[in-house]
């Protein structure tokens, strides 16, 4: 792990990857490390208004990767699977659509960290091999409620926007909420299964 300084009173922790870093930040939290955030990223973990980096750092040294994604709230989303990406997902993995259907959803995919918008979650768990290129030019609309690939992650849209990733289908899932007492329903550490509908 390499730390590094972000003003007076934020560190920055580098690590290998997703899991390290969902790994790095439940521990965080669970110990109580001094940071009003601790924010969760692709290979990083921001530890924001740190009252003293020197005791941080220390604390941190500490920390020593579990191997594998913590356990969280399983979350069922269920998807109807009409999306526009199918033939080509199902083209790039050797299968038909309902081949993709079938590995897509028999993943146990976990909320590495939230990005983008509201409620946004980057789910891991897509083996390398089935990971997929984004579209060459964005889509100017993508509809909430919608299941994509983009590389190895996936991801639901929360709201509508731009986005290049391949969509596989819709959910009436509520991703964001801020009446909730946690707004977004895929909070890092969740493990998140995709049903058929």
């Amino acid at each position: 792990m390499d730390l590094h300084a972000v003003g007076r009173s934020a560190v920055l922790a580098e690590v290998g990857d997703a899991v390290e870093a969902l790994d790095l930040a439940t521990w965080a939290r669970a110990t109580g490390v001094d940071a009003v955030e601790v924010v969760p990223a692709a290979r990083t973990v921001l530890f924001d208004g740190v009252g003293d980096p020197s005791a941080l750092r220390d604390r941190l040294a500490g920390w020593s990767p579990s191997g594998g994604p913590p356990e969280g709230e399983r979350v069922e989303v269920p998807v109807v699977y009409n999306g526009p990406d199918l033939a080509f997902v199902a083209e790039a993995w050797g299968t038909d659509e309902a081949g993709v259907v079938a590995r897509h959803s028999e993943i146990e995919y976990v909320a590495a960290f939230c990005g983008f918008a509201p409620g946004f979650s980057y789910l891991s768990g897509l083996p390398a091999e089935l990971a997929v290129p984004r579209l060459e030019s964005p889509r100017p609309r993508v509809e909430p409620g919608s299941v994509g690939l983009a590389g190895t992650w996936c991801g639901v849209y929360p709201t509508a926007s731009p986005g290049g990733w391949r969509l596989l289908g819709r959910t009436d899932v509520r991703l964001w909420d801020p009446t909730r007492d946690r707004p977004a329903l895929l909070a890092p550490g969740t493990a998140v299964v995709f049903v058929p509908r």
